[in-house]
């Protein structure tokens, strides 16, 4: 298949920034790029534009980073209050994810401001209580740390739960489980020999 290379004129996800220049398909320049206006072909004149495109995509950048952090600054002073449902042991039921961490944020932002649930870097899901430090990536250069402080629902008083665990214990140390009992095929009838 035939490449071409031209200059962007926008930022493109994957693709790249203005003022760069890519090698894409040709059907996907000629028939997408050039016409949405995202992309120049390579020509003496577009070469010489290229100045102005690198002015603008500074500008766009020093914009986002100022942005960011000022959107880091908001989200280190806040502090989120989540609740774990839990049993009565204290074990959990589910975990928080990032996706919690995310609708609870732009609530507490006001909900102007969206936060991709992939910006916010969870080793694993959120299974315990107590205080966690949650990173937000906003840009490739800053970096948020938010705290989370998760409380467990559902979950009995610290002594009780344990008497009652104990009381349901069987005198022999556990309870085995009930083994599966599959139905096995029925034997079809054999033909009688002749």
């Amino acid at each position: 298949m035939a490449n071409t290379e031209v200059i962007l004129t926008s930022k493109i996800h994957n693709l790249g920034a203005e003022a760069d220049i890519v090698k894409v398909r040709t059907g996907y320049a000629r028939n997408f790029l050039i016409p949405q206006g995202k992309a120049l072909e390579v020509t003496p004149a577009a070469l010489r534009r290229i100045n102005i495109l690198k002015a603008k995509r500074a500008e766009r950048e020093a914009q986002e980073m100022n942005e960011a952090q000022g959107l880091a600054s908001k989200i280190g002073k806040i502090k989120l209050d989540l609740e774990l449902e839990t049993g009565e042991t204290g074990k959990a039921f589910g975990s928080i994810t990032a996706t919690d961490i995310a609708d609870k944020l732009r609530a507490a932002l006001g909900g102007g401001v969206e936060i991709d649930r992939h910006k916010i870097h969870l080793e694993r899901p959120i299974k315990e209580s107590g205080k966690h430090e949650v990173t937000v990536k906003l840009h490739h250069d800053i970096t948020a740390t938010l705290v989370v402080n998760v409380t467990a629902k559902g979950a009995a008083p610290a002594g009780e739960g344990a008497e009652a665990a104990e009381e349901e214990k069987p005198a022999g140390g556990f309870k085995a489980k009930a083994k599966a009992r599959h139905k096995k095929p029925e034997a079809k009838p054999e033909a009688p020999a002749e």
